[in-house]
């Protein structure tokens, strides 16, 4: 025997769990379009409609959260949204730097908002409750087989009492005209 030779022969250590990623891309970090200057228009003129009403019942802190309400939809609305490095692993989801495993999470579905393709993962948690991943230029048909091994998919969800509200009211009462998506 070689006395240079180590006592025991080096292998590659197969680990059982290994992480295997299956998907990975880079998408904006929300649904995300320009608002013209209509929408800002509609939006003050209601912040001031509802400011008033405020001041004549003496509200001054409510006035205060209507206003940095209104701010933060204002922000939101005119910065484009980050990219974020999504994963899907066998361990998990990753979203940027947060990893959820597959326990937490409990179904998929998939949705087009403002012409972009969006993943929604349902949690098991109250909070967050649901993670929303752009699909950017991956396929649904590439995200659904890597999913589907790991959480049931549903091809609708029963939209809750706040979204129909949402809906309802934007249907009704836009803040804009309504646009035309390129598909």
């Amino acid at each position: 025997m070689d006395p240079a030779a180590p006592l025991h022969p080096i292998e590659p250590q197969l680990h059982p769990h290994e992480v295997r990623t299956f998907l990975e891309w880079n998408a904006p970090g929300r649904p995300f379009r320009k608002r013209g200057k209509e929408f800002y228009l509609n939006s003050l003129l209601i912040l001031i409609l509802i400011e008033v009403v405020l001041f004549l019942f003496s509200q001054y802190v409510l006035m205060l959260v209507a206003g940095s309400l209104t701010f933060v939809a204002f922000a939101l609305v005119t910065v484009p949204p980050f990219h974020f490095r999504y994963k899907i692993t066998s361990e998990g989801v990753m979203l940027e730097d947060h990893f959820y495993l597959w326990q937490e999470l409990y179904d998929f579905s998939f949705k087009k908002r403002d012409g972009v393709n969006v993943l929604y993962v349902r949690t098991r948690a109250f909070i967050p409750g649901e993670l929303t991943l752009t699909l950017g230029t991956v396929s649904y048909e590439e995200v659904k087989k890597a999913l589907l091994p790991y959480l049931p998919f549903r091809e609708f969800i029963r939209p809750t009492f706040m979204e129909k509200s949402a809906t309802w009211l934007s249907r009704n009462f836009p803040l804009e005209k309504p646009h035309q998506v390129a598909s």
